[in-house]
């Protein structure tokens, strides 16, 4: 289902309630021709007590540390942006969606050098389902190893979540695809296990969890550090470790992570089966964990979810 299907009345930009069909930048606004923005992705999920975003403010934080990187001031607070994001929800009359903030260099001048160029801002919300398919949760997903690494160190900043990082995980999905699987996992440029095109990725074997680290050249992931925090709660030991191609092979269980992902099961890595091909046991505890917070089964202890209404 595209985004037509999907919409809602209002983006918010700049400050400002537009029009879905109104939210235009002019074609020589930086971004589009440098890549010059950073943005995020989090969900708002409908709960008993109503709407709820989910890590809220840490995706926030990470949108700041993101422009930072790239010496982006942006012009607002993160409490105006949080607020902005509440507010957004309750005007789109949304009980559940998919939030985007976005932050770009806009429209004065090209070039390179993106300092004469204002820095924008806008929230778009939007009803989005599955992000690897409404079964994927369940059955899993069969993924390959991408023959595109990661970006090295000290090129591009994987730390930041950059809109012209994802050139590169468009390569990465898109020959995923191209030979028919739903997604690929990326090496770095030494040869270790790194992410996913847009998803974190977690390795059971032996009844302990394993992650690569950040300096594997992945992006700090929000449900990533949640998962580590449930498994640990859980009392399951997690290393953040360099992974071996190998290991994924012989991996118990793999799963990935991400705000659009959740945490969702892979039941093979380039044709070959893990563990029973489904969604395995530590797997399903920590989706059970997971969704119980947001259903308000168990209670928030962290304080993650921020109400709507």
């Amino acid at each position: 289902m595209g985004l037509e299907e999907t919409k809602s009345r209002f983006i918010w930009m700049n400050g400002n309630y537009v029009p879905w069909e109104e939210a235009k930048i002019h074609i020589c606004s930086h971004v589009i021709h440098y890549g010059t923005g950073v943005f995020e992705g989090l969900r708002c999920y409908k709960t008993p007590k109503g709407p709820a975003v989910f890590r809220l403010a840490d995706h926030t934080n990470r949108l700041f540390n993101s422009a930072k990187i790239y010496r982006m001031e942006i012009p607002f607070t993160r409490e105006q942006i949080n607020q902005a994001t509440v507010e957004l929800i309750k005007k789109n009359e949304l009980d559940e969606c998919y939030i985007r903030p976005i932050v770009y260099r806009g429209y004065k001048e090209l070039g390179v050098n993106p300092f004469g160029c204002p820095v924008d801002v806008a929230l778009i919300t939007w009803k989005w389902g599955k992000y690897l398919g409404p079964e994927a949760l369940e059955q899993g997903v069969d993924v390959m190893v991408s023959s595109w690494n990661r970006m090295a160190p000290n090129t591009f900043p994987a730390m930041s979540k950059t809109c012209a990082n994802y050139m590169n995980s468009q390569l990465i999905k898109m020959e995923a695809l191209t030979y028919g699987f739903v997604e690929g996992i990326a090496l770095d440029v030494f040869g270790f296990v790194s992410e996913g095109s847009g998803e974190n990725l977690f390795v059971v074997r032996n009844g302990v969890i394993y992650t690569p680290p950040l300096h594997a050249t992945i992006l700090p992931g929000i449900t990533r550090d949640t998962i580590i925090t449930l498994a640990r709660e859980l009392g399951y030991e997690v290393r953040e470790t360099m992974m071996l191609r190998e290991m994924l092979y012989l991996a118990d269980e793999i799963f990935f992570t991400g705000s659009a992902a959740e945490v969702t099961p892979i039941r093979s890595v380039d044709r070959i089966t893990i563990g029973n091909g489904k969604c395995g046991p530590v797997t399903r505890r920590l989706q059970q964990e997971f969704f119980a917070i947001i259903e308000l089964k168990r209670e928030d202890r962290y304080g993650w979810l921020t109400f709507v209404r």
